[in-house]
């Protein structure tokens, strides 16, 4: 547990009202008087709560775990990830080394500008043209998902 002290002059809390004192008193944390120097000190305690950002870490890591848990082949699941791996660094490379060759590059560059230019006229600039795309997102996600 992760605790923060805090010294509050006793002047901010000596102005308000006795009422507020009694709302801040059922937040979890505790006020405590000290005698030293006639301050208090506020003091928090955190408590344990999941938020989207560590749940979906958790998610996926629980995942990972119930795959490996529930495989009967873990050689084979090691060797698929090492190729999975392998093949990453592989295509990386070659885009890396097509990048540096100055014709192919640029002429690859000047086919997704083509590409580009032509599926947004195709499917992007017109309403039912857009509604046609959607319908076919649609079905592909379907026919990926098996519905």
């Amino acid at each position: 547990m992760a605790s923060i002290s805090a010294t509050l002059p006793p002047t901010l809390l000596l102005t308000q009202r006795k009422s507020n004192l009694t709302s801040i008193q059922k937040l979890p944390f505790s006020l405590i008087r000290e005698k030293r120097n006639h301050g208090i000190a506020l003091m928090v305690k955190a408590t344990r709560e999941s938020s989207e950002s560590s749940s979906t870490d958790l998610n996926v890591v629980s995942s990972i775990q119930n795959v490996w848990d529930k495989s009967e082949d873990r050689l084979g699941l090691i060797g698929l990830s090492f190729a999975a791996i392998v093949a990453l660094w592989a295509s990386l490379n070659l885009i890396t080394t097509i990048d540096k060759l100055p014709v192919i590059s640029t002429g690859f560059e000047l086919v997704g500008i083509l590409f580009s230019t032509w599926f947004t006229y195709r499917y992007l600039l017109f309403k039912p043209d857009r509604e046609e795309l959607s319908q076919i997102v649609k079905k592909s996600v379907a026919d990926i998902l098996g519905q």
